[in-house]
């Protein structure tokens, strides 16, 4: 790192460039364990720094990975920079991402890729080498030339399917590229099939990466086959290439020991000459070429067995190798059946979607009809529920008048009642006073008519105790009911608390004038005891108005008789009352069932208009993205294609 260091300064010296601070720092914080690795990452490289750098690499510097992303190259900058490569036999990793490079560095790396025999990995990520078709296709020409690069990333360069058509010719003719990333560019539907195609040429690609690209899925689908066939055909190239190295070694092995086998031989052979020609004994050299004769035929035996192994291990070989480029081309016919296959279903497809598209426009319609049809039953609902409401007020305020008449009707009759005791009361005065002078004379008769008065007045009290019981009866009953009725109206009409609260308000009122009335019937029945107690004590004096009281007596009960004709009269009129109050809230319940019911009904049909609008929705979306594919693949298509935006 030092020497290049200073190799550095002394070029920038002869050049009369101005050594970059960031650059001689980088150099100098580099040191001898990571001599093989020079990364300039994320600093400004001047022209005059690239030039520098451009005659240092043409000296072979040692490094073998140049790491120069995010650099901010100016045109003229990388020309001089990739130009100082192109003769460089060290580096075999450059990273250039992030560079913003355009035509000039695209040309430019074209020839790189054409001189440099040393290059194995090349990232080009987020530059914009695609966006010149012509310089693009020079670097696909060089591209197609070389012979060593093994990985290519040409991730975000804004690559069209004019340029990704240029890059499968160079596949085509390419045989060491393994790696390739084209992820987030424009290659489309046309450059996606033009790839494919290539692919079935090429059989040196094992990884393949293309998403971001706007390619079906199909599609993609037949690339990772396709890719992962080449994987499967280098693998077994690569076991096939290990057997035969085996095999290869194995049989210089033996060469090498048979050939050893023979030199010994032959040494042996002259050594049994010598002595033969020493001792001079006839039996002796006979038994030694006996002994060399059966040594050399077992010699050529046993090369005859390793001539004839190794003859039956290049059969099965070939044999196998056969069978391998049989089962490729099964595979090769079978993913053409297959792509054919695709081509046929893309076109369904776009049957499909221009169905589809007539038939969102024709759900279009029905959605509008749907909206108008639902706006208008939604008015047509809130009318009805406003004639309701109205309905129910009427009904409320008839309801209050009825009560109000009956309260008042009530009222009168009570002062009638009321009058008639008084006229009555004074009445029975003005007797009393008459029959004063007449008392000596009953006096006698009222002796007799004592018994009778006594078992009619016990008559008329059981007669008076059982009115009251019965009254009473009644009067429980009745409040029973209305508690009763004030309960299910309670717990049945909770979303009318108000009409509730004014029945609540009017059975008390009814309760309290029904409370009235029994202390009215009380003070009358108290009366009748004071009148009772008043003739008890004159019984003496009004003897002669026994027969009379009498009458009066049955007047009193028939006027309490007709108090209870008029009290059943009144609870006549409760129960009818409540019986008209029980049809109404019965009445108001079914409406607010019906209203209910209808209210859910439409509910759950607007719920299932807005599921089918939901669902409309998606097939909408789902014909837009098809639209939206088929667009870009005519867009792509047509002249005007390599003009498209790019994906970032």
């Amino acid at each position: 790192m030092e020497d290049f260091r200073q190799a550095y300064l002394r070029l920038c010296k002869e050049g009369g460039a101005e050594p970059q601070e960031s650059v001689v720092a980088q150099l100098q914080e580099s040191r001898a364990g990571q001599g093989s690795r020079l990364d300039l990452s994320g600093h400004s490289l001047s022209a005059d720094t690239c030039s520098v750098l451009a005659r240092a690499f043409q000296n072979d510097t040692g490094f073998t990975e140049v790491v120069l992303s995010d650099c901010m190259l100016s045109e003229e900058g990388a020309k001089v920079l990739l130009t100082g490569l192109f003769g460089n036999t060290t580096v075999k990793v450059l990273d250039l991402k992030g560079n913003n490079l355009r035509s000039t560095g695209a040309e430019v790396l074209g020839k790189l890729l054409a001189r440099n025999n040393t290059l194995r990995r090349l990232v080009l990520e987020w530059n914009a080498l695609g966006v010149w078709d012509e310089a693009f296709s020079l670097f696909c020409d060089g591209l197609a030339s070389n012979s060593v690069l093994t990985q290519l990333d040409l991730r975000n360069n804004q690559i069209n399917h004019h340029g990704a058509s240029e890059l499968a010719l160079a596949l085509k003719r390419n045989t060491t590229v393994q790696v390739l990333d084209l992820r987030w560019n424009n290659i489309g539907l046309l450059g996606g099939r033009t790839l494919l195609e290539a692919l079935q040429k090429n059989h040196s690609i094992v990884q393949l990466e293309m998403a971001g690209n706007n390619i079906p899925s199909d599609t993609l689908k037949a690339l990772e086959q396709t890719t992962g066939h080449n994987s499967d055909r280098q693998s077994t190239l690569r076991e096939s290439r290990s057997r035969t190295q085996v095999l290869s070694k194995e049989i210089q092995t033996l060469k090498e020991e048979k050939g050893r086998q023979y030199l010994s031989l032959m040494n042996t052979i002259d050594r049994q000459r010598e002595e033969m020609g020493r001792s001079n004994g006839l039996q002796m050299t006979e038994a030694a070429l006996t002994l060399s004769e059966q040594k050399n035929h077992n010699m050529g035996e046993l090369l005859t067995r390793v001539k004839a192994e190794k003859e039956e291990q290049r059969e099965r070989q070939s044999r196998e190798r056969k069978k391998e480029q049989e089962d490729s081309a099964h595979r090769e016919g079978k993913l053409l059946r297959e792509i054919q296959s695709l081509i046929e279903t893309n076109a369904q497809l776009m049957n499909k979607v221009e169905e589809k598209e007539r038939r969102c426009k024709s759900q279009q319609q029905q959605i509008f009809e749907l909206k108008q049809e639902l706006t208008n039953s939604t008015a047509e609902l809130k009318l009805q529920l406003t004639q309701a409401e109205d309905r129910l007020e009427m009904e409320k305020r008839r309801s209050k008048q009825a009560l109000q008449d009956m309260d008042t009707l009530r009222q009168k009759e009570v002062e009638h009642m009321n009058r008639h005791l008084e006229e009555s009361e004074r009445a029975l005065q003005e007797r009393i006073f008459k029959l004063e002078g007449q008392r000596i004379q009953l006096e006698e008769e009222l002796s007799k008519a004592k018994a009778a008065c006594v078992t009619e007045r016990a008559q008329a009290e059981e007669e008076l105790g059982r009115v009251r019981a019965q009254v009473r009866l009644e009067e429980q009953e009745l409040v029973s009911g209305l508690e009763e009725k004030l309960r299910s109206v309670r717990s049945n009409l909770q979303e009318v608390q108000l009409h509730c609260s004014q029945q609540k308000q009017t059975i008390s009122e009814l309760q309290a004038k029904n409370s009235q009335q029994g202390s009215e019937i009380n003070a009358m029945r108290r009366r009748t005891e004071e009148l009772q107690q008043d003739l008890s004590a004159k019984d003496q004096e009004k003897v002669a108005e026994v027969s009379r009281v009498k009458v009066e007596l049955l007047e009193q009960i028939g006027h309490l008789q007709a108090e209870r004709t008029a009290q059943g009269g009144l609870k006549e009129k409760i129960s009818a009352l409540e019986r008209e109050i029980k049809v109404l809230s019965s009445n108001h319940r079914e409406v607010l069932l019906d209203k209910e019911s209808e209210m859910s009904s439409m509910l759950e049909k607007l719920r299932l208009k807005e599921a089918e609008i939901q669902r409309m929705r998606e097939d909408e979306a789902n014909r837009a993205s098809y639209l939206q594919s088929a667009i870009l693949t005519y867009v792509q298509g047509s002249p005007l294609g390599h003009y498209n935006s790019p994906k970032k």
